[in-house]
């Protein structure tokens, strides 16, 4: 029983620095276009993302109960393959975070989740078709969805606003992209964090604390949605310069379009329980406002760079987590 609680202990401990990492490391997600087009300050932005990101993890449990029981099996997974998730996962997020990549963290959970259950109990432990519909499928779709989204909207509001001048729109979109950041910060919340709580929720089963079909403990929400405040406060300058100035050229109605049609999007998915990966769709969203200008406004070969580590993260954080896995069982934590 004491090695339990030891375990459980440290995957609880590993869950709070993922989900404090993934604050930081998306914090770009809501606020670089904000920063990028000086609608707000960086500290003001990073103040509002961290109380927002709060907000929005308290906001619901489905993503959280699509990762805590609709990836893998309960009974074909362990505390320890669950702590190797997340190291995996951890390490992911660290090393693309030091190159300004802007990865998906919600890849980087799944894939160190899925590398933990195959180690523990092999390949039948994920539940690969719920994994497929649940998770690849919207990764997929999401930010195609973003984009097409964004480049309409885009077109739209130039449309309507073709007799404005330049400084007219900006103090209009300066203002409504105070809310849309807002939007986009609660959104990642709602999103992100919940991810967290179901790793948790997943160890608490596994441990026999939890029944499998309990709702989401109030500490852990609580838990997660904390880390996640805190993480965003601490900023993730690195990712915000990738997202605010290297993809496209932005001023206030863009990164206005861009927020909402992303926040949309993500919102959406949270209350139907699709663990989205928010940094792919608020990427996308920020090429199609930029594709509106023509294609020569897009940096498609940094939007490359990007796609080869979205490709890259599944299999990466499962082959990570796979050998924490291996690490823990050495030094007697299976």
């Amino acid at each position: 029983m004491d090695e339990v609680i030891l375990i459980l202990g440290l995957v609880v401990i590993a869950a709070v620095i993922f989900d404090f990492i993934n604050g930081f490391h998306d914090t770009a997600n809501a606020i670089a276009t904000v920063i990028a087009t000086r609608v707000l300050a960086p500290w003001q932005a990073i103040v509002m993302a961290a109380v927002l990101n709060f907000g929005g993890a308290l906001s619901g449990t489905a993503v959280a109960k699509t990762i805590g029981a609709g990836l893998i099996d309960p009974n074909a997974i362990s505390q320890s393959a669950v702590l190797a998730a997340l190291l995996g996962a951890i390490f992911w997020n660290l090393f693309t975070w030091y190159y300004g990549i802007p990865s998906s963290s919600s890849h980087a959970l799944v894939g160190g989740i899925v590398g933990g259950a195959i180690a523990h109990a092999g390949v039948t432990a994920p539940l690969w078709t719920t994994i497929l519909q649940k998770t690849i499928l919207p990764f997929l779709v999401s930010p195609l969805v973003g984009f097409v989204l964004a480049f309409v909207l885009m077109v739209v509001v130039l449309n309507a606003f073709q007799r404005a001048t330049r400084a007219h729109m900006g103090g209009i979109f300066g203002r409504a992209q105070l809310a849309s950041s807002a939007f986009m910060a609660f959104s990642h919340g709602s999103n992100d964090a919940q991810k967290t709580m179901g790793v948790v929720t997943i160890a608490l089963i596994s441990a026999g604390l939890l029944p499998k079909d309990a709702p989401i403990p109030v500490w852990v929400i609580a838990t997660a949605a904390t880390a996640m405040a805190f993480g965003t406060a601490a900023g993730g300058w690195r990712i915000i310069r990738t997202m605010g100035t290297r993809l496209t050229r932005l001023q206030p109605v863009h990164g206005f379009v861009a927020e909402t049609s992303a926040a949309t999007v993500i919102e959406i998915a949270s209350r139907f329980g699709f663990p989205l990966s928010t940094t792919h769709v608020i990427a996308s969203t920020i090429m199609g406002v930029g594709a509106t200008r023509g294609t020569s406004y897009v940096r498609w070969n940094v939007a490359g760079n990007m796609l080869t580590a979205w490709v890259l993260t599944i299999p990466a954080t499962a082959a990570a987590a796979f050998g924490a896995y291996q690490a823990l069982r050495l030094i007697g934590l299976e």
